[in-house]
């Protein structure tokens, strides 16, 4: 709603003028209103106006044209709703928005609803009534005084006992538009009249201009401030002098009692002009008047003669609230009582100052009170907002209380601040990040956590300059009020919101008003921002030291909250040094603890709040942490700590410490604690082939306590290696970053340092190798010599069978599961019967579950009791339902307490007593199963169930007979309250759409691998109804604005219960809001893919014609063209590869020829599909299927083509990198449908199936009559066979090295297909490719074979590569490695040329690489190394890895890989035998191979932290890759 200023709020009784005032205020532009002022629009025709209208008349734009009509519908709006108030005594009117500040266009939607609850509030406020407010102190000096606009004074009033001043309102307002002999005139008579009247009846007076007389203007309340802009302070000041023209006599008399005219500010909150309420003191002293009357001439300007005239003598009296003329037959009398009024005012003035002294408040325990909201202590999660201005350098010695205490961010109002005040001297103590409001601005598309996690909020304070920053060198410079008003209020207005009704939820926060010098309006700008956002004033607190700078803040914030409140929530008079000593009493922390660290030489240092602040991502466990806690803190808590652990909750360091320092008993040893703290002492044992970066894991059953074993282990260690915990969400730089600061804190040299032990709670595998990639890379940089462990990696993972990973690799992991051990059961249950004697079962609930394994009888006849008499119908009981959904389902899932109060439509207003009204609002039964969490980093507070065997147990058992869990899904996704409300709304969020969409993943510690999510598949499986599962998804895209996940989903669902055009539809509907999403795009292939084999299957057993399988045929080609696509957009992808694509284009074109083939018109298996042949491989079209397929011959004879070129890419992709997929590898919401867990093996069986299809006929013959090499074959022919018999591509070839089953038989037929004089033969560099690595392969597998050629042979059909090497396949530059390394035996010339020949391949192999890599970290396409060099001669010099297998077959697939990792499986006698050492150097971290003369020889190391730090001399064993040549197992020459 905009202002109406000055006017009527009837809107159709307004002039043109008025109008235009309104237009002003909702900042339309001035062209705009000129040209509706020319139009003559008034009140009447803007009710009739249109958009229409405004656009094609005033030629206006869309934009203003749609505010104007917009705001005039609000208007009238208000104006409707007010006809039903006025019958309330207080008269209506306005709650003023700014002009200028309506939601700026670019505010993202989501922001809108920030806005539109301030909207909503202001439309509340548009006709209330208005609030009454106190006048200026009378007759004080140096008070700073304020009035608000709209608000109202008390009546005007007449003589009550003389001291308390009478009251005059004047509105001044057609005076000040006059000049200047016109205004003082007015003034002055005004002003004379008055205090001739005051002074005759010895009352004193205040007479105030710029406040709305009843007489004035019909719009405005009597006594309304309304103020007067002042151009000219000494216009009013000089009016004055008219005091010696208008007394005969005792004009100076008059001059002492009439006050000089005071300016008093009135603060207007939307508008940006100045004004002032002008206000003239009238003090007639007795000692001035006794026994005098006084008569006045009043001036007056005439307009007749055109100047000042002066009015007859008269004499005046205040009557009532009025100034009226003594009337002649009154005189006498008048004159008479004179000495009466003397002696009336002479014991007046006397009495003025015997009044009792005021009663001292306890400003102390008020203080205290109001920090602790009620309690012993100040919550150590309460978040504070710090309000302030400048501070007095004394001041800030005091401000320790401030430090200890978790300030979220502070506006500052001082530019000075980071120079020499409170910012300054807080940076000295604590870590802050500096912001200006602006900086809060949320830029579209952005969500709430990637906004706070940008600015760092909760990390560290926000220090927010609210009005410049002097020391700044950008544009931020500080300006005077108005200007502030006019260009920052509505950053202030944004930021305020943000913060209140997006970022922390009400009741986690504070508002501290701390006025440590005068007020200026910005900052009551602030107070009334955070009052409408927080809906009241139950959260903020002002603690001003001077009264006079309260005294501003009071008149202003009376009118919002009323006296009583003001007072209440105000500590005014209190020293910053006493707030400083008194607030440091009930702090739960010492103020300025020490903490200590240990260091490399067995001492300690200290650690620096402020440094451990900047490493934000770690939780930083000291060697003296917990011991600032205050013991007051202690007493009072320790129970409550126990008993939420025992219940439940994570262990706290509180949890050890106190059980440490012997306040509770200790906290139980699992057996998993010994094993986890045995291997972490094996690795702080010093090793020569120690890595710098070592893994510890602890898998666990969920909720089985392997979080507590974790933190146990880091607890009891922290004495002797640094500890910390990383903290969720953050990067992995960041984190190593922090990790190594944290190494080398206070440690002198980078090689002697302790280590340290990194806990990582819950994060994926591929999060803990990137975290070890990283930390390695950076020990590199800093040149840490080899042996020395620098960090050890401690990572907590849940998992479906613990026992199982322990087993696979009992050197590096531990498992904690729900059984015990005897020697624990004996342990827990003497613990039990301990706590059982302190409290209640049910309120250590968790720990008696752990002590009885967590048996299913147990829990199952728990819940029973627990459900027994709930009252199925509350809400609460529907909340324990969807807790206990989401629980069952999602891993550390949780509803926050904000959302749960919406749902309990909990309107909970005294915010002190937040909590207890939040349990007084469960039942019986959800307090005991809910367990309450806060949020380690933003203190937020939310609940889950205790544990989720319990969740599970709860939701079966609660469900009724016509209640299913898909129904209480739907209920759920359909909960508006939950789904809309703002706080936890992303978390909440992504745990409903994990619900739906998240995948089992035994890499996450599933049970399996799932092809849907797990609840999904229970109400497709358990319920049996997928058509349930299918309205779901419906109903989860709609609710979440149509998101194409949940589109695939429903596609993926309708296929697999072979629904295809539905999956169609959905498929479609995904791909078009992401066409370029290579994941997306494949679920669309898959389903045509499905289709077309469902419609295989359909005429599987009828004779096929041309008819029958067109439409088959039609689908198959449908799917390969989005398996086109899909490749297409894989390949634009620059952060992950995805393909699938190429994949399922294979797997359709495989089936797609089994079908074509088993037509009975291609079905002559003799001359073995001739026919086919030659219709998809010429132009021939046999009459039979010309008009049946005639849309789909182009295509169909574009198969082969596209099938081999699909093979390649798969061929070349696994040549580059490690082919085996990992169990381990990412679920995310997009990951191909179809994973090949094989891919070697996959490739090898569908090269051969393609090439058997386009070569059976002459396959047969050669198989049947084992000819060698048939003369009638064309190069085609020959090369499909090649194909069938698995020597299409070099992967398929050297795959045979590892799968040997007929390899050598295979290879030599392979061999035998090609011209016996190669040489002479035309071959294409793919043939030469294949023919070479075949005999490779042979060589490796059967090493004396007559059939192999030499490698001189080898070497001369190279010669055939093109010579410009851009044009070579990458392959090809692979084999001129392997070929040309130089012999022993080669002259130095010869060396030198093959030198040159490798280095130019290796050169393009480099470029190559690199943009098959795109921008995808190593560490997840590790690049697989084909052959090392060995110590033979020829072909025989390459050793393949499979050769060592027989040495290391007897470890574990881990264990081999961490023989490897370490450098122990190159000591191996048998391998170091096969081997052949080169010799080399290192030059500033590089390695150089010894050898080539003219051009140094670069060699990459395979694992970088083997490189020494120094230039050194060095051997290497080679290994020959698709990046060229690496070095492995460096050592040092002795």
């Amino acid at each position: 709603m905009a202002d109406i200023p000055q006017q009527s709020p009837n809107v159709s009784e307004w002039t043109e003028s008025q109008v235009s005032t309104w237009l002003r205020s909702i900042a339309v532009k001035e062209q705009y209103i000129e040209k509706l002022f020319e139009e003559e629009v008034d009140g009447q025709i803007l009710l009739e106006l249109n958009e229409d209208f405004l656009k094609t008349k005033i030629c206006m734009k869309l934009g203003p044209a749609h505010l104007i009509i917009q705001k005039r519908d609000e208007l009238i709006n208000s104006q409707q709703k007010c006809q039903k108030k006025k019958k309330t005594t207080k008269k209506a009117v306005q709650c003023l928005p700014a002009a200028s500040e309506g939601i700026p266009a670019q505010t993202a939607e989501r922001d809108q609803d920030v806005f539109e609850g301030r909207q909503t509030a202001q439309e509340q406020c548009v006709w209330t009534s208005k609030e009454d407010c106190k006048p200026r102190p009378f007759d004080q000096e140096g008070i700073d005084f304020l009035y608000v606009k709209h608000r109202i004074l008390q009546p005007e009033s007449g003589a009550f006992n003389l001291i308390s001043p009478c009251h005059e309102f004047k509105s001044l307002a057609v005076a000040t538009t006059l000049d200047r002999t016109r205004l003082q005139a007015k003034f002055a008579k005004e002003v004379l009249k008055f205090a001739t009247g005051c002074m005759n009846v010895r009352s004193n007076g205040t007479i105030h201009f710029g406040v709305m007389d009843s007489k004035e203007d019909a719009g405005y309340v009597h006594g309304e401030i309304i103020g007067v802009p002042v151009t000219d302070k000494d216009i009013y000041v000089d009016a004055l002098d008219y005091i010696e023209k208008s007394f005969s006599s005792d004009n100076e008399h008059v001059r002492q009692c009439v006050r000089p005219p005071r300016f008093i500010e009135v603060m207007d909150q939307q508008g940006t002009e100045k004004k002032y309420v002008i206000e003239t003191d009238i003090v007639p002293s007795i000692r001035i008047v006794k026994g005098k009357v006084y008569a006045v001439r009043l001036p007056n300007f005439k307009e007749a003669t055109n100047k000042v005239e002066f009015e007859k003598e008269m004499f005046l009296r205040r009557v009532g609230s009025k100034t009226e003329p003594v009337s002649d037959k009154d005189l006498s009398d008048f004159y008479q009582r004179v000495k009466d009024r003397d002696a009336q005012r002479e014991e007046a003035e006397k009495n003025q100052f015997l009044f009792a002294p005021e009663m001292c408040q306890d400003l102390g325990r008020k203080l205290t009170m109001l920090m602790t909201s009620g309690k012993k202590f100040i919550e150590k999660e309460k978040w504070f907002i710090l309000v302030t201005n400048k501070f007095k350098p004394d001041d800030l010695s005091s401000i320790d209380w401030l430090l200890n205490m978790n300030i979220f961010c502070v506006f500052d109002f001082d530019p000075d601040s980071k120079i020499s005040g409170l910012c300054s001297r807080y940076l000295q103590h604590r870590a802050a990040n500096m912001h200006f409001l602006q900086s809060y601005r949320i830029p579209a598309g952005t969500s709430i956590r990637e906004f706070t996690s940008y600015l760092y909020l909760f990390d560290q304070t926000s220090w927010i300059f609210c009005n410049g920053r002097t020391d700044f060198k950008g544009n931020e410079t500080p300006c005077d009020e108005m200007t502030w008003i006019r260009t920052k209020m509505t950053f202030l207005r944004e930021s305020v919101s943000l913060i209140c009704k997006q970022v922390l939820p009400k009741g986690t926060f504070q508002v501290i008003f701390l006025l440590a010098s005068p007020v200026e309006k910005p900052l009551l700008h602030t107070f009334n921002e955070f009052f409408t956002d927080m809906e009241g004033h139950e959260d903020i607190i002002c603690i001003c030291e001077s009264e006079e700078n309260f005294h501003k803040w009071q008149s202003f914030a009376e009118g919002s909250c009323g006296k009583e409140a003001v007072n209440n929530s105000s500590v005014v008079g209190m020293k910053m040094s006493h707030i400083n000593a008194t607030l440091q009493h009930v702090q739960p922390v010492k103020v300025c603890a020490i903490k200590h660290l240990p260091v490399f030489v067995k001492g300690t240092c200290l650690l620096e709040t402020h440094v451990e602040e900047k490493m934000y991502s770690l939780e930083i466990l000291t060697v003296n942490h917990c011991d600032e806690t205050s013991k007051d803190f202690i007493n009072e808590e320790k129970e409550n700590i126990e008993k939420q652990f025992y219940r439940g909750g994570r262990v706290t360091w509180l949890n050890f410490w106190l059980a440490q320092n012997k306040f509770v008993e200790e906290v139980i040893e699992r057996d998993a604690y010994h094993d986890a703290s045995k291997l972490l002492n094996d690795a702080l044992k010093y090793n020569a082939d120690q890595t710098p970066v070592n893994i510890i894991n602890i898998y666990h059953h969920p909720g089985s306590g392997g979080s507590t074993v974790a933190r146990q282990v880091l607890w009891n260690n922290r004495k002797s290696v640094r500890c910390a915990v990383v903290k969720p969400s953050y990067s992995v730089a960041v984190v190593a970053q922090h990790a190594v600061d944290l190494r080398e804190y206070e440690e002198k040299d980078a090689q002697r340092c302790l280590p340290v032990l990194l806990l990582i709670e819950d994060t994926d595998k591929e999060y803990l190798d990137d975290l070890r990639n990283e930390l390695e890379v950076a020990v590199n940089v800093k040149q840490i010599q080899c042996g020395t462990l620098c960090f050890i990696l401690l990572s907590c993972r849940r998992s479906h069978d613990p026992e199982k990973k322990c087993k696979e690799s009992p050197l590096q992991n531990v498992s904690v599961t729900h059984k015990l051990s005897d020697q624990e059961k004996r342990k827990l249950a003497g613990k039990r019967q301990a706590l059982e004697e302190r409290y209640e079962p049910n309120f250590i609930l968790t720990f008696v579950l752990m002590s009885e394994g967590f048996s299913e009888d147990y829990v199952h006849q728990f819940v029973k009791h627990l459900l027994q008499d709930i009252d199925h119908r509350s809400v609460v009981t529907r909340l324990i339902h969807y807790v206990a959904l989401l629980n069952t389902y999602v891993q550390n899932s949780f509803i926050s307490q904000s959302h749960c109060e919406a749902l309990l439509a909990l309107r909970i207003h005294l915010e002190r007593f937040r909590q207890n009204e939040f349990e007084r609002s469960l039942s019986d039964q959800a307090k005991l199963v809910f367990l309450h969490l806060r949020d380690d980093k933003t203190h937020i507070e939310s609940i889950r169930i205790i544990h989720p065997l319990v969740a599970k147990e709860i939701l079966q058992q609660l469900l009724g007979p016509q209640q299913t869990q898909s129904s209480l899904a739907m209920d759920l996704l359909r909960e508006d309250v939950l789904f809309e409300h703002r706080f936890g709304r992303d978390e909440y969020h992504t745990f409903l759409r994990q619900l739906f969409i998240r995948r089992s993943r035994i890499s996450k510690g599933d049970k399996y691998d799932s092809r849907f999510s797990p609840f999904i598949e229970h109400v497709c499986g358990n319920e049996k109804s997928p058509d349930k599962a299918i309205e779901l998804l419906t109903e989860a895209f709609q609710r979440f604005h149509n998101d194409p996940f949940f589109a695939q989903q429903l596609a993926r669902l309708h296929y697999t219960y072979e629904k295809f055009e539905e999956a169609k539809h959905w498929a479609e509907t995904a791909a078009k809001q992401l066409p370029n999403n290579s994941y997306i795009l494949d679920t669309k292939g898959q389903v045509y893919r499905k289709w077309f084999q469902a419609k295989c299957k359909a005429i599987e057993n009828i004779p096929k014609t041309p008819q029958n399988t067109a439409d088959a045929v039609e689908t198959a080609l449908k799917a390969l063209e989005c398996f086109h696509e899909c490749e297409r957009a894989a390949d634009a992808e620059m952060e992950n590869v995805n393909s699938s694509g190429f994949f399922g284009e294979v797997e359709v074109g495989c089936s797609l020829l089994k079908l074509i083939s088993s037509l009975h018109v291609f079905a002559d298996k003799s001359n073995g599909h001739a026919e086919c042949m030659k219709y998809l491989l010429t132009d021939y079209i046999p009459e039979e299927v010309e008009d049946a397929w005639e849309p789909l011959h182009d295509r169909l004879k574009k198969l082969h083509k596209a099938m081999q070129d699909a093979l390649e890419w798969i061929s070349e992709d696994l040549s580059y990198f490690q082919t085996d997929i990992g169990a381990d590898e990412e679920e995310t919401s997009e990951s191909p449908e179809e994973k090949i867990s094989h891919p070697l093996t996959w490739l090898a069986k569908k090269s051969s199936e393609y090439g058997k299809y386009f070569s059976e006929a002459y396959c047969t013959a050669i198989l049947k009559q084992g000819k060698a090499n048939p003369s009638n074959l064309t190069p085609f022919q020959k090369r499909m066979v090649i194909y069938h018999l698995g020597g299409g591509n070099i992967t398929s070839i050297l795959s045979k090295l590892i799968d040997q089953r007929d390899a050598v038989k295979l290879l030599e037929r392979i061999l035998s297909l090609y011209p016996s004089k190669p040489l002479d033969a035309k071959f294409g560099q793919k043939d030469i490719v294949n023919y070479i690595a075949a005999h490779i392969s042979l060589n490796c597998l059967s090493p004396q074979n007559q059939k192999v050629a030499p490698l001189r042979a080898l070497q001369a059909l190279c010669r055939q590569f093109p010579s410009d090497k851009r044009k070579c396949l990458p392959s090809a530059l692979f084999l001129l490695t392997l070929l040309f390394w130089p012999e022993d035996d080669d002259t130095e010339h010869e060396k030198e040329t093959k030198y040159e020949i490798v280095q130019s391949a290796v050169e393009h192999l480099e470029k190559g690489y690199w943009t098959k890599m795109k921008d995808i970290p190593q560490r997840k396409r590790r690049l697989y190394t084909h052959f090392f060099l060995g110590s033979a001669h020829g072909l025989d010099k390459f050793v393949h890895k499979k050769k060592f297998e027989r040495f290391t077959k007897w470890f574990s697939v881990s264990e081999k890989r961490m023989k490897w990792f370490s450098g122990e499986a190159w000591k191996i006698t048998e391998i170091a035998t096969m081997l052949k050492r080169v010799s080399g150097w290192t030059e500033d971290r590089v390695v150089y191979l010894e050898g080539p003369k003219k051009k140094k020889f670069n060699i990459l190391p395979l694992y970088v932290p083997s490189v020494p730090h120094s230039n050194e001399n060095i051997t290497f064993y080679l290994g020959f890759t698709f990046r060229g040549p690496v070095a492995c197992n460096i050592l040092v020459k002795k």
